[in-house]
């Protein structure tokens, strides 16, 4: 009968004004004809008396009902073993909490309780605490199963090892990182033989006790460390990018890592059971030997930071890449284009984290424990441009040139960090006088 019609909560009289007033509504013939007879008059009456006829109907057909009261909480029946506050039914019988954890912890650990008295105890909220024997078995005598207690840990032992989804990570070397580790890999192994393709061979001299040098001895060591010192050379050239650094960096890189690397390498070659350290040409020595050939008192710092090393367990690879680290370090003073030479070393880092990562899978903390060695590296060598200071003084001759050449840098760092701490010195103690330069210091 009607296009459109909203539907409205609204009294009769309301309603009414719908049909007559509202353009949108259609009228019955039959309805018009009955309307017309009434005055507007008429109309505002009937409508007053409809809405105090209907206004009690109106409001129930308005508004809902209200709510039925909630049900009362349920209560429970006392604790049948010590007649507390019960907290529900637990474990087949109405239980307090206390009793219910007792009972619990009791049949999982597997106590055994024992009674001071008859076993006879009386078991309630005051007492239930003073016989742990008496109250076990108040609560068996109550109806407590003892297998309820293991299913209901089978359940919270099945949610807690529901599997969890875990993100592996995955860690492979790009093409590009695989042909750096590959070469800087062949190097290391073609410039520094391992362990066991050394022939060992050992002297007897001066093995027993420790002296400030033993002649004999630095001769030879001061042979193998020219040796080693070309080797790191050889090393250093075939370390992807470092031959198109200008020649300055090259030789200001090499003079800053050569002692790290040598001592790295050596270290790699320490054989904890006879406390010895092996040479590139064989020779074994052990570490009063070592301490007579001219290391002195950087013996002990050497093998202690060689005992460090073992529970990493380095292979040739991760060695290498270390040591092309401590190369190519962008963070060495006097570098023409530092920049260039952080660049170098952004893929040596990511090889070494890869595939120190990828070789130990549930180590993820290796790379960085061997990341931070370059720290004791560097304090060791440190030490060491110390030890050729005192040295010159204890040969009879001069230093080996090629010795001299790659330690003056760390010699001349040396000097220049004792030179700036006499200036902070001087400055502190008397600002206003000027001093003349140290004798040492040109």
């Amino acid at each position: 009968m009607f296009d459109y019609m909203d539907f409205l909560a609204v009294g009769p009289g309301e309603t009414l004004d719908f049909y007559t007033a509202s353009p949108c509504m259609l009228q019955e013939p039959s309805q018009t004809a009955c309307f017309t007879g009434l005055t507007e008059t008429d109309w505002q009456v009937h409508r007053v008396a409809q809405s105090v006829e209907t206004q009690s109907s109106s409001s129930e057909d308005l508004f809902a009902s209200p709510l039925s009261p909630l049900p009362p909480p349920r209560t429970y029946k006392p604790c049948f073993v010590c007649q507390d506050k019960s907290s529900g039914y637990h474990y087949g019988v109405s239980a307090c909490e206390g009793c219910k954890g007792f009972f619990r912890r009791s049949v999982q650990k597997n106590m055994v309780y024992t009674c001071h008295r008859d076993s006879n105890c009386i078991i309630n909220k005051i007492t239930r605490n003073r016989c742990q024997y008496c109250r076990l078995q108040r609560c068996f005598a109550a109806g407590m199963s003892r297998e309820s207690v293991r299913n209901d840990r089978s359940k919270r032992k099945e949610k807690k090892e529901t599997p969890k989804m875990t993100i592996i990570e995955t860690y492979e070397l790009t093409a590009e990182l695989g042909c750096i580790v590959e070469k800087i890999c062949r190097a290391h192994r073609e410039t520094f033989p391992s362990l066991c393709q050394l022939g060992k061979y050992t002297t007897n001299s001066s093995s027993d006790t420790r002296i400030q040098l033993d002649l004999g001895l630095w001769d030879k060591f001061s042979e193998l460390a020219t040796k080693c010192i070309i080797r790191v050379v050889e090393f250093a050239k075939r370390v992807p990018g470092f031959t198109g650094l200008t020649i300055t960096d090259q030789i200001t890189l090499l003079k800053a890592a050569c002692l790290d690397i040598l001592i790295l390498r050596i270290c790699t070659r320490y054989t904890p059971d006879q406390d010895t350290m092996t040479f590139s040409d064989g020779l074994t020595l052990t570490r009063t030997q070592i301490h007579n050939a001219g290391f002195g008192p950087l013996t002990d710092q050497v093998f202690t930071f060689a005992g460090q090393l073992l529970p990493l367990e380095m292979d040739d690879t991760e060695s290498g890449l270390l040591s092309a680290i401590c190369l190519v370090s962008g963070d060495r003073q006097d570098l023409e284009e530092p920049s260039k030479v952080e660049v170098l070393q952004e893929p040596l880092l990511e090889a070494l984290k890869i595939y120190s990562r990828k070789r130990r899978p549930s180590m993820p903390l290796m790379f960085p424990k061997v990341l931070m060695k370059i720290t004791d590296l560097r304090s060791i060598s440190a030490k060491g441009a110390e030890r050729v200071v005192t040295l010159k003084m204890e040969i009879p001759g001069s230093m080996p040139p090629l010795i001299q050449e790659m330690l003056e840098e760390m010699e001349n760092l040396e000097k220049q960090k004792h030179s700036e701490e006499e200036q902070r010195a001087d400055k502190n103690i008397t600002p206003t006088h000027t001093h003349s330069p140290c004798p040492h210091s040109t």
